[in-house]
């Protein structure tokens, strides 16, 4: 999945049209698109919600609120309502992921079946990285940019955000996750030329998709991890040399002055997986 869109857990409104808008992924957002005294409605209203949804063929996630008596109120009432992906906010370390996944067995009906995406907020967590992808059910870690530059004393910009899109991506690939996030303002949808080159930096640093708060953002995501025709027929043409070199017992071939050997014979595999 590469694009996550945020809609407010109490705008049945603004829910139905998200599905509409192309995201492999809504979130229900239960923490700060929900006032306070708004959280107990949206909490159930989360059946109705996801069943929107998931008649929309969209994939549903839901972001629980920090604090523990709030977060298990809200996962109580994701896994009532089937959802099995859920947004951990403010994860500093893995202690807390261990915690939430250990109530989280006690409650849901399949076994394992509900992954957590850990939101990177502070940069107290960056030393954490591994250890919080190395929780069983960790599908993603994501970059909360807003939060993370606040806590770090700078604006959100690709000075301040592109160290923690690198080591979340490095943290991410050695267990396979995913690794949302871009080194600009999350805030972002008026530039959308500014907003896609920072998506294309990120998936060049080894990110995988990234966290909207607004539909303009979308397609922009989803464009940014499409791979372009240029790139696919180059992938094609690698894995065509590379079938007629092992034909003739050779491990390594030239191809417009580069050597292809199994390495980039796999990238070019990956990225056809992709199209």
């Amino acid at each position: 999945m590469r694009s996550f869109l945020f809609v407010p857990g109490d705008r049945a409104d603004r829910i139905a049209k998200a599905g509409t808008r192309g995201a492999d992924a809504v979130i229900i957002d239960l923490e700060d698109a929900v006032a306070d005294a708004a959280k107990p409605t949206a909490r159930a209203a989360l059946p109705a919600s996801a069943a929107t949804l998931r008649a929309a063929g969209t994939r549903v996630a839901v972001r629980i609120n920090a604090p523990w008596r709030p977060a298990l109120a809200d996962i109580d009432a994701a896994l009532a309502a089937g959802i099995d992906l859920l947004i951990v906010p403010k994860v500093a370390d893995a202690a807390r992921l261990c915690v939430l996944s250990d109530m989280i067995g006690q409650a849901e009906t399949l076994p394992g079946a509900t992954r957590l995406i850990a939101l990177i907020e502070s940069p107290a967590a960056l030393p954490h990285l591994p250890a919080i992808a190395a929780v069983d059910r960790v599908a993603g870690l994501a970059l909360g940019s807003e939060d993370f530059s606040l806590e770090l004393g700078a604006p959100p910009s690709a000075r301040s955000l592109d160290l923690p899109c690198r080591l979340i991506a490095l943290a991410a690939s050695t267990r396979r996750l995913m690794a949302l996030g871009l080194p600009v303002s999350l805030t972002e949808y008026r530039d959308l030329t500014l907003y896609e080159a920072a998506a294309q930096e990120a998936r060049a640093v080894g990110m995988t998709g990234a966290l909207c708060i607004h539909p303009a953002q979308v397609p922009v995501i989803n464009r940014s991890w499409r791979p372009d025709a240029a790139a696919l027929d180059q992938a094609r043409r690698v894995l065509s040399a590379w079938d007629a070199a092992q034909g003739q017992g050779q491990s390594v071939v030239a191809l417009d002055g580069r050597m292809i050997d199994l390495p980039v014979v796999q990238r070019a595999r990956r990225l056809l997986t992709e199209e």
